[in-house]
């Protein structure tokens, strides 16, 4: 597991067990996943996100999404924020992935939210994923 970049290793997960049809999967919890969880919730690309109290860190489980055949709701996710080299943008030049389709989730001075509320809101930040 990465400690170091624990962003990258939700991100792995969620890509790894949509790929093999999982209905959940469980993540270390931090502030930061929990905020990304929220937005792809409220932006449809998860069903729902709870926290597990284990006695020390917790755990995140996510109960991910499928279509009636199967596919999942989460075709592609990318890590754009790296620790050794940070990426952060303007409201002006927010990335549009898949031209408005997907979504980026920015970490900004209101919080984890993603590009349509940036927008919304004027403000920019920290690129930390893109999803389609």
């Amino acid at each position: 597991m990465s400690w170091s970049d624990p962003i990258a290793d939700m991100l792995t997960r969620i890509r790894n067990a949509s790929r093999v049809g999982k209905p959940q999967v469980n993540i270390k919890a931090s502030k930061v996943c929990e905020g990304i969880a929220a937005v792809l919730k409220q932006e449809g690309y998860i069903q729902d996100y709870d926290r597990i109290e284990d006695g020390r860190q917790g755990l995140l489980r996510i109960v991910l999404k499928y279509d009636p055949e199967g596919r999942p709701a989460i075709t592609e996710i990318q890590r754009v924020s790296k620790p050794g080299c940070r990426r952060y943008s303007s409201v002006e030049d927010l990335p549009a992935v898949l031209g408005g389709l997907g979504i980026v989730v920015v970490s900004t001075s209101k919080g984890i939210v993603s590009d349509r509320n940036c927008r919304a809101n004027k403000v920019g930040g920290e690129l930390l994923c893109t999803v389609s």
